[in-house]
């Protein structure tokens, strides 16, 4: 298909009424040049190691920063931002685990759909038009900062004018040549070091720059063992960690006075918002990915979520809970070593020693190393008895 040359009758301002029509709380155009400054900051905290082993952006800099990779001619980015803000978090069920707020519903499902309603207008006009969301094609911060809809904030994520960063981020890549709505925001954050001074891991190690390797919402995704060291600091989260942007004021102003969003009707959420552990312990693999399989999941290998959700069961359980031994004994012989250690960590963490002769000769390095390490117990033996 040959690309198109027409400049119009489309225009930036029909194109951002639209967005705003299709339910988008900001929209934004840019040039489709190579994006800066992402290219030059993956490039370097990819050396740094900064990345650990996550991939997405990181996974080809070069690529994720050139939007005429995905369309070839490309010429313009029409940057959306969809709300997720507003939605208080239900009751905690002592027993459950946490899930970070955008992964309560598909919100980029949502995102997604609106921004396809500008991609269609484009279309009809004869240019070329491809979404793009979540995904490792394209730095979606980068595309919406070009576009003036938000500056970064310490946190490394991107904050609106009077609106927070309680929002999902994708984009429009045209051939169409738009006018653009830039130029980026100047800081808004100022002195304020809320994110910095409160990230339980000490993950961003400067204004605007995440130690992957530190920060929990990561660990909790990526696979192999969960590091002993950030093992308490997960608390209840089994997926995602919000903590840098609950303590943002923005946030916290919106918390406290928006109203709910409209698309949250359409949410299963409440059961969303928390993972409760007994039942992902014991459901098979096809239902946890039948509820939970649009999380990012490494190797979409369930053990994944169990080997977070027994750290988080060493943290939240207590004697007055439900019973535990079925399921620590389940997995103290579990035929997965990384699941039996971090079985072994939660039986010593609640004070459950009585349990651990199942592993005493374990013959796997993981699960030496594990017994051999010392871990802080909430609990002993004469709480569990009767």
């Amino acid at each position: 298909m040959q690309r198109s040359t027409t400049t119009g009758p489309v225009t930036t301002s029909e194109l951002v009424a639209l967005g705003r029509t299709a339910g988008l709380a900001a929209v934004g155009v840019a040039g489709a040049e190579v994006l800066e400054p992402a290219r030059t900051v993956l490039h370097i905290r990819k050396r740094a190691g900064l990345a650990g082993d996550m991939q997405f952006t990181y996974r080809n800099p070069d690529r994720s920063t050139d939007p005429s990779r995905l369309l070839p001619g490309a010429r313009s980015l029409v940057a959306g931002a969809w709300s997720y803000g507003g939605m208080g978090r239900p009751a905690p069920d002592p027993e459950s685990g946490d899930v970070a707020r955008y992964a309560w519903h598909d919100h980029y499902d949502d995102l997604r759909r609106a921004l396809e309603a500008i991609a269609g207008r484009l279309r009809d006009e004869g240019h070329r038009a491809t979404v793009v969301a979540d995904s490792n094609a394209l730095v979606d911060r980068n595309a919406a900062w070009s576009a003036g809809i938000g500056w970064y904030g310490k946190n490394s994520n991107l904050l609106l004018p009077g609106a927070g960063s309680w929002f999902v981020l994708g984009a429009v890549v045209t051939d169409a040549e738009l006018e653009p709505t830039g130029p980026p925001l100047p800081d808004g954050c100022g002195s304020c070091s809320r994110c910095i001074d409160d990230c339980p891991t000490e993950a961003i190690i400067a204004p605007g720059v995440v130690d992957a390797r530190r920060c929990l919402a990561w660990i909790v995704q990526a696979g192999g063992p969960i590091p002993l060291r950030y093992r308490t600091a997960i608390g209840n989260r089994i997926y995602g960690c919000d903590d840098c942007q609950t303590v943002c004021p923005p946030n916290r102003l919106i918390d406290r006075t928006a109203t709910t969003p409209a698309s949250a009707p359409a949410m299963a959420a409440t059961e969303q918002a928390s993972v409760d552990l007994h039942w992902v312990l014991t459901a098979s693999d096809e239902d946890v990915l039948d509820r939970h399989g649009r999380w990012y999941i490494a190797d979409r290998n369930v053990d994944v979520i169990r080997r977070t959700a027994l750290v988080v069961l060493g943290n939240v359980a207590t004697p007055a809970g439900r019973p535990l031994d079925s399921i620590l004994r389940t997995y103290l012989a579990h035929r997965n070593p990384v699941l039996r250690s971090h079985a072994a960590w939660a039986a010593r963490r609640l004070g459950r020693t009585d349990l651990l002769d199942i592993v005493a000769t374990d013959p796997d390095p993981t699960v030496r190393a594990e017994l051999s390490t010392a871990v802080e117990a909430r609990f002993d033996a004469a709480d569990w008895a009767g």
